[in-house]
């Protein structure tokens, strides 16, 4: 074996070590893995970045914010009422979801279709009484099973479409991946709405407020006469004291003034609504003086006023928050939001809420002003769990967005244009018609995928030139000769899954792409089936939470634990391919 081939196994084996282990960002990973290719000349210094200008990052960045214009057109929210109707069956609630998150994830972001729907499955999942942990996976996995059915409904399968132009072959088309993918996803939805749900454990879920239990951590303190503080601003007192607590509404005079701000001055005889874990708590009564108001409880309503309301969101697993405190973000003094619990896997995280560090898929619970929450939340990085009313102006853009969006889809299947200047045009047509803002273009975008994108390409490229991909197809073709050809197509497909389960789906397209064209090379077969087979797999992240972002998503306001996913992923994950590997040969002959 080449020294050349041995170094790039030896990166490779260390990237992919480093993707399971999730201990650096995958993005980062990715760079990584580019940079120490590029060392010895395995990636050519000329073309170490040339995998940003690629059509299938260029793509996969324009159809985020494709995606977006349609989330703000509101053309999901409209949908998704007409699941009020439902009923309480779960199969049923199950069904609909799912239909719904898959025909939407068939034409914009599958993240971006789930965040619409979560809301409306956690409303329902309250109204019925049903655990949102009944809802929420299926929910997830049904976004995945829409977006495996077109061109752009996922990554993967952008890449694995320009892969097949690369091969001197036309790529693939707009609906080439669906006699394939909608086969799956009706089979997958079926088995969901039937079987799978009932095998996914009842979690305790932060859905509904009442799972921080607000009263547990709320008392109402007494401003003495002649209190040091009298007079003192709220940042001022906070300054002074050591304990972790936040002024959530400060009555005076039977007023009340709820989610005061940092300068708003506190008097002799203010009662102050004050949230804080127990220990804290007993900090700010020795070091304030401040006296206990009473036996009175405060609750969530009184934390509430016309302008100001509670509300829960969860923490999307690329959101600019990932990592840091309330704190570090500036929660309070810029974005005017009192954090007022944490849950994470359906438990309140006890500690002091200045030292938690928000991870993807953490439910907070914050309070602050109506009018300007929506923006504040989408800046930060935050899904609400709450449906969104449209507005006037919305239901006007949702013609618009709707028609920008069928003009590039036509521009596509027509082949007028490629996938990458028809959403192109489309996002640039997006934004010149104010259905979607240049920041709300730019937050689109999501950014550590197209780095990953962008740098895992020229890799998956070097895998090829240097005969490492034929190396490896060569070995699995040697054992693939001695089986039946569909056995060896599902080998192809349970690697492409189990790599999806434990690191990025659009990596796993990448490294796999080439393996299975020379898998299919050594088998003197049509490579098409081999490479349906990656674009199927890679889309099946179905046993871990880490797979996607769309199962990391739901996992806070679920309320479930690592080992939860595989309960239903892993029948799921069979039936595929068992279904999947005749389905694949009869749309695709080898």
């Amino acid at each position: 074996m080449p020294l050349e081939q041995v170094y790039l196994f030896f990166v490779l084996a260390a990237a992919l070590a480093l993707f399971v282990l999730n201990r650096w960002r995958y993005d980062v990973v990715a760079l990584l893995t580019l940079l120490a290719l590029s060392l010895p000349g395995i990636v050519a210094r000329d073309q170490v970045f040339a995998g940003f200008g690629h059509p299938a990052v260029v793509t996969v960045a324009a159809i985020l914010v494709v995606s977006q214009g349609l989330a703000n057109s509101g053309v999901v929210d409209a949908i998704s009422r007409l699941l009020a109707g439902v009923g309480s069956n779960v199969s049923l609630q199950v069904s609909a979801l799912c239909v719904v998150v898959a025909v939407c994830s068939a034409f914009m972001n599958n993240v971006g279709a789930l965040a619409l729907l979560m809301p409306v499955a956690v409303r329902m999942a309250a109204t019925h009484g049903v655990p949102a942990s009944r809802l929420l996976m299926p929910l997830a996995f049904g976004s995945l099973l829409g977006g495996m059915t077109t061109l752009i409904g996922t990554p993967p399968n952008i890449i694995i479409g320009a892969f097949r132009a690369d091969t001197a072959q036309e790529p693939f088309g707009m609906f080439d991946f669906s006699a394939v993918g909608l086969g799956m996803a009706v089979l997958g939805i079926t088995f969901i709405s039937l079987v799978g749900w009932r095998l996914i454990p009842q979690r305790r879920s932060p859905a509904a407020t009442s799972v921080f239990e607000i009263e547990d951590y709320t008392t109402e303190l007494l401003v003495p006469e002649a209190s040091p503080f009298d007079g003192k601003t709220l940042e001022e007192v906070a300054g002074r004291l050591e304990a972790d607590f936040v002024v959530a509404v400060i009555v005076r005079e039977g007023r009340r003034k709820v989610a005061p701000n940092r300068s708003a001055k506190i008097r002799a005889g203010d009662h102050l609504v004050v949230e804080s874990d127990p220990g804290d708590l007993q900090k700010v009564l020795e070091e304030t003086g401040f006296e206990l108001a009473g036996q009175h409880v405060p609750g969530i309503d009184e934390m509430k006023s016309p302008d100001i309301g509670l509300f829960e969101a969860v923490v999307i697993p690329r959101s600019r928050i990932h990592g840091r405190t309330a704190a570090e973000v500036k929660l309070r003094a810029v974005h005017g939001l009192n954090l007022l619990g944490v849950a994470r896997q359906g438990q309140r995280v006890h500690q002091p809420l200045r030292q938690i560090r928000f991870s993807g898929g953490d439910v907070l619970l914050v309070q602050g002003p109506r009018q300007e929450v929506g923006e504040s939340l989408a800046t930060l990085g935050l899904l609400p769990l709450a449906e969104r009313q449209l507005d006037l102006r919305q239901q006007r853009r949702l013609a618009l967005a709707v028609g920008i969006f069928g003009v590039a889809l036509v521009a596509l299947v027509t082949r007028v244009l490629p996938a990458d200047q028809a959403f192109a045009a489309g996002a640039v047509a997006m934004v010149l018609a104010r259905v979607v803002t240049l920041r709300q273009a730019y937050q689109a975008i999501d950014w550590p995928v197209v780095v990953l994108l962008g740098a895992m390409l020229p890799v998956g490229g070097a895998l090829q030139s240097t005969g490492g991909a034929q190396l490896i197809a060569n070995a699995l073709g040697s054992v693939a000769q001695v089986v039946p050809l569909p056995v060896a197509l599902a080998g192809v497909l349970i690697l492409a899954m189990f790599l999806s389960d434990v690191m990025n789906n659009a990596a796993t397209a990448v490294i796999m792409a080439p393996i299975a064209l020379g898998v299919a090379v050594a088998l003197g077969a049509s490579p098409d089936p081999f490479l349906m087979a990656v674009a199927v797999g890679a889309s099946c992240a179905f046993l871990t939470p880490i797979g996607h972002q769309s199962n990391t998503l739901v996992m806070g306001p679920g309320g479930y634990h690592f080992g939860d996913y595989w309960r239903m992923g892993l029948p799921l994950e069979l039936l595929i391919v068992v279904a999947g590997v005749p389905l694949i040969l009869w749309a695709w002959p080898p």
